[in-house]
């Protein structure tokens, strides 16, 4: 580990004061943030931008990786890994043919911290050193899981090698291996981890044997693994904090499945198309699961209310039943997780269309109105300011009104491939592209 002072593309670094009181509003602490909810209320944050215009800097990463940026007191932090030799670049699309055999060239596992004022790299931390043991498809990455933070520790997640917890000054304070594992069809790993109260939960879907852990924050033993009937997924657990109980959902091909804090199985769901990767997440009171995969004619949604016990899968030619509230049997994107905001539950398909439904029935609010032709979206979408704002692969942010009428405002463009889901801070929105990491403000503010 050592640092590095660095700022790219001769931009000027302008130091910005945070706005507002608020941790939330300071702070991008996992995933989506707050809630894995990938909203926030912030008045100050920006509704357009180009590669020069409202950026405050941007910062090359080195290496490649699609995990989020995280925001945590003056940090920005970013997994990468680095290779010796110059690594195929990705085709955006949405294609056949992309599984790619493990290389035999050098890499480094690499956690980034930059400065937030200033886009200096403050530190970096090699983690792994060595040639992969498994292979990946081209538009995945090996550092596509996005690290969490309680604000003490950052806690960086690589599925076939393993979690590591560091020090705000980016040194190792412990670390967790586990065997390598076969994902289906060689395409990697990609579920980050989750964080609550002092455990970290990790779920590792794979085509050998998977499994969830709950693992100690502070120590990095365990308190429990469950194993798992259930073959490759990629989503992200989530914990929901419900009014009548705290529980780990995990969304799974086979099945989705609940488990309470010590690992017991709550309740589970099938139906679920062959092909999991969005990330459950909450709004008044409802837990929203997505599945999609674009081959499959079954891409449901699904609302489930709280206190589920058992088998809760629906009836063929029902869309509900005791503990699921709705659900929509053709609703699901493949890569992006949808989008509470407002009363409307918005889906962003990875051809460019979006959705609106009502987020308490499920009724439809618009059906599928095109955004753009770009080539795909993997980034989820997110919302502030009463917009939507989804990120092509082509790197063009599409600004849409939020609320019952479809329409494109703007657009956005960073003329690079965009597949990371943004962070969202201090009246900034923080960007990363396939080279770079972009601090976005407002000028002035």
């Amino acid at each position: 580990m050592y640092a590095v002072g660095a700022l790219a593309l001769g931009l000027a670094a302008t130091p910005l004061v945070p706005t507002g009181p608020s941790l939330a509003a300071q702070e991008w602490r996992q995933f989506r943030g707050s809630g894995g909810r990938g909203i926030a209320a912030d008045p100050m944050l920006p509704t357009a931008w180009g590669t020069t215009e409202n950026v405050v800097w941007a910062a090359p990463v080195p290496g490649m990786g699609w995990s989020s940026p995280i925001v945590t007191g003056d940090l920005i932090v970013v997994t990468s890994v680095v290779s010796s030799e110059p690594a195929e670049e990705p085709v955006p699309g949405l294609y056949f043919g992309g599984e790619r055999p493990a290389p035999t060239d050098r890499h480094r596992w690499v956690v980034f911290a930059y400065d937030v004022d200033t886009g200096e790299l403050r530190w970096e931390t090699e983690l792994h050193t060595g040639a992969p043991d498994t292979a990946r498809h081209l538009k995945n990455s090996y550092a596509s899981e996005t690290p969490v933070t309680d604000g003490e520790r950052i806690y960086a997640y690589f599925g076939n090698v393993g979690l590591f917890a560091l020090d705000m000054q980016g040194e190792v304070l412990w670390e967790r291996r586990w065997p390598m594992v076969e994902t289906r069809n060689g395409w990697g790993t990609a579920a980050s981890p989750a964080l609550h109260e002092g455990r970290l939960y990790i779920v590792n879907d794979n085509d050998d044997q998977s499994f969830i852990a709950a693992v100690d924050a502070v120590t990095g033993e365990d308190f429990w693994t469950v194993l798992r009937d259930e073959g490759t997924n990629w989503a992200t657990p989530f914990i929901w904090e419900n009014e009548q109980r705290t529980e780990v959902i995990t969304s799974g091909t086979d099945r989705v499945r609940s488990y309470d804090l010590e690992g017991e199985l709550l309740w589970e769901l099938g139906g679920m198309s062959s092909i999991t990767i969005p990330t459950p997440f909450t709004e008044f009171g409802l837990l929203y699961l997505a599945s999609g995969y674009v081959g499959d004619e079954h891409r449901p949604v699904f609302a489930v209310r709280p206190g589920a016990v058992g088998d809760i899968s629906i009836v063929a030619g029902e869309a509900s039943n005791d503990y699921v509230a709705w659900s929509l049997a053709q609703g699901s994107p493949y890569n992006p997780t949808p989008l509470v905001y407002g009363d409307q539950y918005y889906t962003l398909y990875d051809r460019g269309f979006m959705t609106a439904h009502d987020a308490l029935t499920g009724e439809e609010v618009y059906d599928k109105r095109r955004i753009s032709a770009a080539t795909a979206y993997t980034a989820s979408p997110w919302a502030y300011n009463d917009r939507i704002f989804a990120a092509s692969e082509d790197g063009d942010t599409y600004v849409i009104r939020a609320g019952a009428e479809f329409e494109v405002l703007q657009v956005n463009s960073l003329d690079e491939m965009i597949m990371a889901t943004p962070a969202m801070a201090r009246g900034s929105l923080f960007v990363r592209t396939a080279s770079r990491l972009y601090r976005i403000a407002e000028a002035g503010s």
